[in-house]
């Protein structure tokens, strides 16, 4: 007996001495990912309605029902995938893997996709059916990715990749946000300063309370004590009850079969190309903090859970969170991922997303999207080489000139005019049709430009050549630069030779680096501390 003893400890050597469901530091890991959540279902909930026109009804009842199962999805499989990683290493230490509906993919499906469809058709159910459209590929591009995503990545310069990502975040996020938070000072400014400064400190709150979590109820107290009207806590005029996710594949394919969907790819294929290549970060970002998890079974997850989103009536993608690292110190394990899940769930089926924004106020939790601006364009300059920085900087301004586009339309809708008719009273004095020109297709444009100055940067020529003759192929074709200006706003041309004068740019362009880098006129460069991020 005395040996069986001696080899069943020699046996469990390295092994937990139990493999908890829930750990103390779980507590700290919900409450942070399911305010982040939260905060992206609140602000979907208002950006369908005042942007896309939909209904409080088709929110409540089918958009956040069909999110709710996509990240209950995949927060069981994450859930799941750590728990068996614990058992095979033996440790009780693995950190599930953060996962969600991802913010710069809300902004752009709701700002480039359904609310100019619902400005030209006028139907929000036409919207809606083409944010479906949106999303259904978006989750067949992320299933491909868990099979090619590596070769893509390997493919394409870091700074293209993060500067298309970094136009969105400090435009139509972080600006946008940012006018909304100094137009409500009283109730907004308090907890986004409060996020900021916690977040950008990395300071921990007694009892370790979540900073999301403390700047929400902040801003929710104050918007109570000065009064419900200094705030939109107004919710979505949905009463609280059951909500259950419905199949929406018959509106989904009614859109994917006819020949409007394919205009939207000009976004859909930068945002589905940046969610792979992210989530493949994030997975090297969860290995260098002690989790090796299997790439093609993360990535096939999170195609999966858009692909869901989108047949149960979500428009929105899932995607792998950022993050990893900061909730593996907190102490979260696997129990935080399935609880964010669950509750979520929850609150979405009785319809209490509604409920909550008539209790909380937008305002009180758009610092932590600010927050998530900041961080995403930080990360374009900080991630790339210091010799790419001016790379990322160029693949900011065709960002900043679809921002610019945007601010003009919605003055101009307000004002009770049109840009057809008011176009022609620009002059000189701004270069309009540069503006429009340079928005159309702006996440493209973004990472093709910065992917030439790159391999420019690099010496490498021939490849920069090679990513000037995509500038013409795209622009031939109508995905980027190619326009319209009808009553209705600014409309997509598609088709072959659409922006002559783009397309003979590119190629000329294209033609001049093949040139030099035959007469070897590419700077010779020799790695350096420059070379460092």
């Amino acid at each position: 007996m005395k040996g069986a003893k001696s080899a069943s400890s020699a046996s469990d050597v390295g092994r937990p001495a139990r493999d908890p469901v829930w750990a103390r530091g779980d507590i700290d890991g919900f409450f942070g990912l399911f305010v982040d959540n939260l905060v992206q279902l609140m602000l979907i909930a208002a950006l369908c309605g005042a942007v896309c026109g939909f209904p409080a009804g088709l929110v409540t009842g089918t958009v956040l029902p069909g999110a709710a199962i996509s990240i209950l999805f995949g927060n069981i499989f994450y859930t799941w995938q750590a728990r068996r990683l614990a058992r095979q290493e033996h440790r009780s230490d693995v950190t599930a893997l953060p996962f969600g509906i991802n913010t710069p993919t809300v902004i752009a499906f709701v700002f480039f996709i359904m609310g100019p469809v619902y400005r030209e058709t006028g139907d929000s159910r036409i919207a809606w059916q083409a944010g479906l459209f949106a999303c259904f590929l978006s989750g067949v591009m992320e299933t491909i990715g868990a099979f090619v995503g590596e070769p893509v990545r390997r493919a394409t310069p870091r700074a293209a990749l993060l500067s298309a990502l970094a136009g969105v975040a400090i435009t139509f996020i972080a600006m946008g946000f940012v006018f909304q938070i100094f137009a409500s000072p009283a109730v907004a400014l308090i907890p986004a300063i409060f996020v900021v400064m916690t977040y950008a400190g990395r300071m921990r709150l007694p009892l370790g309370l979540p900073g999301g979590l403390v700047a929400v109820l902040l801003g929710a107290a104050i918007a109570w004590t000065i009064g419900p009207s200094a705030s939109s806590a107004t919710g979505d005029g949905a009463a609280p009850g059951l909500c259950l996710p419905r199949p929406c594949a018959g509106d989904l394919f009614s859109y994917l079969f006819s020949d409007k969907g394919w205009r939207h790819m000009a976004v859909i294929f930068p945002m589905g190309l940046f969610n792979i290549i992210g989530s493949l970060q994030n997975l090297e970002s969860a290995e260098a903090a002690g989790d090796r998890f299997e790439t093609r079974p993360s990535l096939l997850a999170n195609g999966l859970g858009t692909l869901v989103a989108a047949l149960l009536g979500s428009a929105f993608p899932t995607t792998i969170y950022i993050g990893h690292p900061g909730w593996k110190a907190m102490g979260a394990r696997s129990g935080y991922s399935l609880a964010n899940g669950l509750v979520i769930t929850a609150l979405c089926f009785a319809g209490g997303i509604g409920f909550v924004m008539r209790l909380v106020p937008l305002e009180a939790a758009i610092g932590i999207l600010l927050w998530i601006g900041l961080i995403i364009t930080g990360q374009a300059f900080a991630e790339v080489p210091r010799r790419h920085a001016i790379a990322v900087a160029l693949g900011l301004m065709p960002a900043m000139a679809a921002w610019a586009i945007f601010l003009i339309e919605a003055s101009l809708r307000a004002a009770g005019t049109t840009l057809l008719e008011t176009v022609p009273k620009f002059g000189s004095s701004l270069f309009i049709h540069g503006a429009i020109a340079l928005s159309q297709g702006f996440l493209l444009t973004s990472m093709l430009l910065a992917a030439i100055l790159v391999f420019v940067i690099d010496g490498h020529l021939l490849k920069a050549a090679a990513w000037a003759v995509a500038c013409a192929a795209l622009s031939a074709t109508g995905l980027i630069h190619a326009y319209r200006i009808t009553p209705q706003g600014i409309e997509n041309v598609f088709g072959l030779w659409c922006s002559p004068p783009f397309s003979l740019a590119y190629l000329g362009a294209a033609a001049a680096m093949i040139a030099l880098h035959f007469m070897d006129c590419h700077a010779k460069r020799d790695p350096g501390p420059d070379d460092l991020p």
